[in-house]
């Protein structure tokens, strides 16, 4: 069954997830209680400033245990570690960053990432603001027209 979880996706609210125990929403609130510490506390904040920042934002289960958020693509991950949770941005070397939240993955040529550690503040309005500068970039990709989105701007 869980085979057939990793190919569902969600939309943004519970009445609106497939049925059954392993639609992917289900799995990440699975995974949450299941880390039962400041992981699970973190990967939850993170998930639901993702939702405030995209409303339209899709959950999506993959690679055997990792969630991730798309819209028009993929937006982010959300892996957890023993000693860090990291946030993945797919197309994260193609955002502006004005607040430095990447600190992670910064050679490669696509991807970013942000490690938070236990006790780390999160900067919920840059965070946010990320996030949207990713889907704009989706959008903008979706529609033919490949170009840097901003952070700054909220785009």
């Amino acid at each position: 069954m869980r085979k057939a979880a990793a190919a569902m996706t969600t939309g943004k609210n519970s009445s609106e997830e497939a049925s059954g125990a392993d639609s992917p929403s289900r799995l990440i609130d699975a995974r949450i209680r299941e880390l039962g510490d400041w992981r699970g506390d973190t990967l939850a904040r993170l998930r639901a400033l993702i939702r405030q920042a995209d409303p339209d934002v899709i959950e999506e289960w993959k690679w055997r245990g990792v969630p991730v958020w798309s819209h028009a693509g993929m937006i982010c991950t959300g892996e957890t570690y023993r000693n860090v949770v990291k946030m993945t941005f797919a197309k994260g070397a193609s955002l502006e960053d004005p607040s430095g939240l990447f600190n992670a993955s910064l050679e490669g040529n696509v991807r970013r990432a942000i490690d938070f550690h236990e006790g780390a503040r999160i900067d919920e309005e840059a965070l946010k603001a990320l996030v949207r500068a990713a889907v704009a970039l989706n959008m903008l990709s979706a529609a033919g027209r490949p170009k840097r989105a901003s952070a700054r701007s909220g785009a």
